[in-house]
């Protein structure tokens, strides 16, 4: 009973910022949170590698590690670590260096609002997260774009005509997609009749969104795969086209950060996915006389929707750039609006 009372009274402390002290452990929360979602885009970049493999009937990584290949990620990182670090003479240098930091800066930015569950603690409910808004869903939405400029900044300091069309594509892209990405989560927001993601979860109690409203779940999905530059729409950096894009002029560990936060970004988007169509944590709480906690159930869904991140690089051609604008402007954006529109009439019907 007295361990019992110990565990709540600290896990009070952590989530009910009543304490002087909440403040400190919820950043050293934030730090261990990061670590985690950091280890998941880790994890992603293994099942990438081997889910592809299986895919294209390739062997995938299996010198480093043993048969699965499982310390070859770490054999990466060694190298990335000891190659040159090369900065172009003709580089804006300050832009150049800043941009592999912003891009994960934004990543880490986007941890910070992300519920993880819902726990019931001496009779009052409380967010498992690092930090509660009032509109997160709109903060998630402002801190992601800070990846685009990090590419376009990267584009534009290296001083190179590739990497330079590889920005100018991303602005392109960028314009065309975040308006209906945005729509997109607004609409959902009208249903649960708020902007925090906590309660979006909790509308979703017994109907998750991708059954009332499977439009802007197809609308939301196909911009955030945009948004992160997975395939089909990796025109930022095709190689058939403009060498590496944006990436061209990078090297060594400035390189590997810029790419990492690709997949930090794909995986904090899959949590995206999870919570705000997937019905976050609701899920069965006791299978069996077995009690199954929410977070469980929202790495399960985040897991799903990395595998058809994974899925779609595997089974879908690169798009052309005027394609690309084309599909934003023509179709997503018209869809994103009827997706407003019958939000609209679900929260009057039923709000």
């Amino acid at each position: 009973m007295i361990i019992y009372d110990e565990i709540m009274y600290w896990l009070v402390l952590i989530f009910a910022e009543s304490h002087p002290y909440s403040d400190w452990i919820r950043g050293i929360l934030g730090g261990l949170v990061i670590g985690a979602v950091f280890g998941g885009a880790l994890v992603m970049v293994y099942l990438e590698r081997k889910f592809l493999g299986d895919i294209q009937s390739r062997i995938g990584p299996n010198r480093v590690g043993g048969r699965y290949g499982v310390l070859q990620l770490i054999a990466d990182a060694i190298k990335l670590f000891t190659k040159e670090d090369i900065i172009p003479a003709n580089a804006d240098k300050w832009l150049f260096i800043g941009a592999p930091i912003v891009a994960l800066t934004s990543g880490f930015l986007m941890v910070a609002v992300l519920p993880f569950d819902y726990l019931l603690i001496n009779g009052s409910y409380y967010a498992v997260n690092v930090t509660r808004m009032d509109i997160s869903i709109l903060y998630l939405e402002a801190v992601s774009g800070l990846a685009v400029f990090a590419i376009f900044m990267a584009g534009w300091g290296s001083g190179s005509k590739y990497s330079m069309l590889g920005g100018f594509r991303n602005i392109a892209k960028m314009i065309g997609y975040e308006i209906p990405l945005g729509i997109s989560i607004i609409s959902v927001a009208i249903m649960a009749q708020s902007l925090d993601i906590v309660e979006i979860v909790e509308a979703q109690d017994f109907l998750w969104n991708i059954i009332i409203h499977p439009l802007a779940f197809i609308v939301f999905g196909i911009c955030l795969i945009a948004d992160v530059g997975r395939i089909p729409f990796d025109q930022t950096e095709s190689e058939e086209e403009i060498i590496a894009g944006w990436a061209t002029e990078y090297s060594g560990m400035r390189w590997g950060l810029a790419f990492f936060a690709e997949y930090l970004h794909a995986v904090v988007g899959s949590f995206m996915v999870a919570l705000i169509f997937l019905g976050g944590w609701n899920g069965l709480p006791i299978v069996g006389n077995l009690y199954i906690p929410g977070i469980f159930w929202l790495i399960i869904k985040t897991i799903m929707v990395i595998m058809f991140f994974i899925w779609t690089r595997a089974a879908l051609p690169r798009y052309r750039i005027d394609q690309v604008v084309d599909l934003g402007w023509k179709c997503l954006l018209p869809l994103s609006l009827l997706c407003l529109v019958w939000s609209t009439i679900i929260g009057l019907v039923f709000g």
